[in-house]
């Protein structure tokens, strides 16, 4: 995040009046006369810093509005300097020494990749083994082979077939019931 500092210099806004920008000044910074005078001394005072940029805006525009000409100037960045450690003495070989790659079959390994480290840092890496990968012709498929799916077993013996002809519908319900005596049964008038 960039970091801003808000400076004043004594220097007023074209049509401002020096009289009418101190008592300005006065009531924003709720200040005596005397340090209002220091401001108008000729020399650059930086009224806050370590702002961000919303903050030290709305500390332009309310010193514009007093008349007061200011200065916004982002605030240096620290860097932290890292000294890094010398490389080591090279050796007459070359720092390199890459094996040729040799294609026997598809199912053979590559060859590993043989690294002299640089620094220090590199040395923590020089036993790890990496085959050394090459790039294959144009038009070579590289996934492997899928098996063909095997259809699952099921046992259907518990189940047979009807006749040629037969009707596959619900099996008829009987309806045919006792029907209910209601000889004793009456309607009154």
């Amino acid at each position: 995040m960039s970091l801003y500092e808000i400076a004043f210099s004594g220097q007023l806004l074209p049509g401002a009046r020096l009289e009418q920008v101190e008592a300005n000044l006065t009531k924003l910074f709720q200040a005596d006369a005397q340090r209002i005078a220091l401001l108008f001394s000729g020399r650059r005072i930086v009224i806050k810093q370590n702002l961000d940029f919303a903050a030290v805006e709305k500390y332009r525009q309310a010193m514009e509005r007093a008349g007061a000409q200011v200065e916004v100037k982002p605030m240096p960045v620290d860097v932290e300097e890292i000294e890094l450690a010398p490389p080591p003495p090279a050796t007459p070989a070359a720092s390199v020494a890459p094996t040729p790659p040799t294609v026997t079959s598809a199912n053979a390994a590559p060859a590993a990749l043989k690294v002299t480290p640089r620094d220090e840092y590199m040395a923590a890496f020089a036993d790890v083994e990496a085959p050394d990968f090459g790039i294959a012709p144009v038009g070579v498929d590289l996934q492997d082979a899928r098996p063909e799916p095997e259809a699952p077993r099921v046992d259907l013996s518990q189940f047979s077939l009807a006749p040629v002809g037969s009707d596959m519908g619900e099996l008829p319900r009987d309806t045919a019931g006792a029907v209910p005596d209601i000889s004793h049964i009456k309607l009154q008038d």
